[in-house]
């Protein structure tokens, strides 16, 4: 839902934020006051077309700001979401999705998911024929989306076929090309006989070869210390203890722990003596292990950044190597494998094509009844299915599906996007969502012009469909209809104001007296007890 909506140099919206709720929201007011310019702005903040005449006069930019809170999207971890959108004088447009800079195209994309504006066609999600499938889809809803599942899965495998079949290494020259370079590869890294540890050791005995000179100076320092001072001394002081070790079982156990140290100590000795004979001055040895390393490196260029990466290449050569010499068997294979997933995906395109004729009957016949329900007595709504076999294969089967509308008895039935009448589309629109309202995943819509041409009946009709919607959209409605006002769950009124020559828009939630007083004005004009008291029977007769 939108939580928050804030417009800047809009029009006659100089600065304008306004809290919005859950539900039924209506906004009514004063002719001129900006109704249509909040409508415009929503537009603006869903990648809508923008023309800089509407900037606020003496102003260089507009704003508009959204709040959205959609607690399961997956771009906000609390579900809020910042949506804004800058345009400036010269045309340059600053889109942001909370904080993060996208482009017109992608704010568009990314704002169709969540509203739907109604009475400007290009927002409208549901008059894109590409739609039309899935609301059906989402209409019918189990007892397709098993089989529809199924189908995915082998389509996913049937364009991986194709995708490796269009790309089987080209021509014979080109697969020998192919062929010559991958066993040069696989031969380097196979002669080279890497090791997973060798250039670890390798490193580490380059540095003890450049460091020698040192390693003997301090081996040998630490060698004739211990022999010549420190093995002695132990040496010297085991003799002492020994002549009074009689005397008390203390002395007896120092001497003990005083022999094992210098046992110790000998041992160690005679390793850090046979570190120093293992210490190498060798130049030569040396000079082989740069270029042993040195090979190795000119290998991580070429074929990763690690031994273990370059095993990892080349076990992948080797295995694109047998591919190539086993290609034909293996496309033979992949087309065998495409012809079965061919004929389940036929059969099953068969199966949803059934489906979708079933259901889109009984879908007809509710939108029907709605239509009729909205004084539209002669429309005639319809979901075309074509079925054909020699269609490429695509995500929804082999079905070509658009929703078709006759508004006039003779007339020819019309692709929903021709309809010409602002107030006809949203009439249309408005009963398509009432019988699609718990499977519509677009989580607000807005409703302008939707009281174009009808009054009495009509107009209550389209409160109580708005109402049914609401229960699981959030719903925004500028109407100048009082039965459509008086089931609005909060109404806002939109007014105007002049101040030092310059005009500007305010809006303000209406408590409950003050929206009976709304419904009187907007139905007769003045706010008499005769009005207050049908704006109390239109508000509160639920008959």
């Amino acid at each position: 839902m939108i939580a928050t909506l804030h417009i800047k140099n809009i029009g006659i919206i100089e600065d304008l934020s306004v809290d919005l709720n859950n539900g039924f929201n209506v906004l009514t007011g004063e002719t001129g006051a900006g109704k249509t310019l909040i409508i415009d702005s929503l537009s603006i903040a869903c990648g809508g077309r923008f023309s800089k005449e509407i900037i606020r006069r003496g102003e260089n930019f507009c704003l508009v700001e959204l709040n959205i809170y959609l607690p399961q999207n997956e771009q906000s971890i609390d579900g809020n979401i910042i949506v804004s959108r800058e345009v400036y004088l010269n045309g340059r447009n600053s889109c942001k999705i909370n904080g993060r800079l996208v482009t017109v195209n992608e704010l568009k994309e990314f704002m169709k998911k969540i509203i739907d504006i109604h009475g400007q066609n290009d927002n409208q999600t549901i008059m894109s024929k590409q739609e039309h499938v899935k609301y059906l889809d989402n209409y019918i809803g189990k007892k397709i989306l098993n089989e529809k599942t199924e189908y995915i899965k082998l389509y996913t495998r049937y364009n991986e076929i194709k995708k490796e079949l269009k790309e089987s290494y080209g021509d014979d020259k080109e697969k020998q090309r192919k062929l010559d370079l991958l066993k040069y590869q696989f031969n380097e890294i196979d002669n080279a006989n890497l090791k997973q540890d060798e250039e670890d050791l390798l490193e580490i005995e380059r540095k003890k070869i450049l460091n020698s000179e040192k390693i003997y100076t301090c081996l040998k320092e630490v060698d004739c210390n211990l022999s010549e001072n420190v093995i002695d001394g132990i040496n010297t002081s085991i003799r002492a203890l020994e002549k009074i070790e009689d005397i008390d079982n203390e002395y007896k156990e120092k001497l003990t722990a005083l022999k094992n140290i210098y046992y110790d100590v000998q041992e160690l000795a005679r390793d850090i003596s046979g570190l120093n004979d293992d210490v190498s001055f060798d130049d030569g040895k040396r000079n082989e292990i740069e270029k042993r390393l040195d090979y190795i490196y000119d290998l991580k260029r070429k074929y990763g950044n690690s031994i273990t990466e370059i095993l990892q290449y080349k076990k992948e050569v080797e295995d694109e190597i047998f591919n190539i010499e086993n290609l034909e068997d293996h496309n033979n294979k992949l087309k065998e494998e495409l012809n079965i997933i061919s004929k389940q995906m036929l059969q099953k395109s068969k199966i949803l094509n059934e489906i979708r004729i079933e259901h889109s009957k009984i879908l007809n016949e509710k939108i029907n009844k709605e239509l009729k329900d909205l004084e539209m007595k002669n429309a005639k709504f319809n979901v075309s299915i074509k079925y054909d076999e020699n269609l490429e294969f695509n995500e929804n089967g082999l079905n070509d599906i658009e929703f078709m509308i006759a508004t006039n008895v003779g007339d020819e039935e019309k692709s929903l996007i021709k309809i010409a009448s602002g107030g006809e589309i949203s009439r249309i629109m408005l009963a398509i969502k009432t019988v699609l309202a718990d499977t519509d995943e677009v989580p607000v819509l807005i409703f302008d012009e939707i009281d174009t041409g009808i009054s009495g009946k009509a107009a209550k009709s389209v409160g109580e469909k708005i109402k049914i919607i609401s229960n699981k959209h959030q719903v925004l409605c500028i109407t100048h209809q009082a039965n459509i006002a008086a089931k609005g769950d909060y109404n806002y009124f939109i007014s105007k104001k002049v101040e030092n020559e310059k005009t500007f828009t305010n809006i303000k939630l209406l408590n409950e007296a003050e929206v009976l007083e709304e419904i009187a004005r907007i139905s007769s004009g003045d706010i008499t007890k005769n009005a207050l008291e049908h704006a109390k029977e239109m508000r509160y007769n639920t008959n």
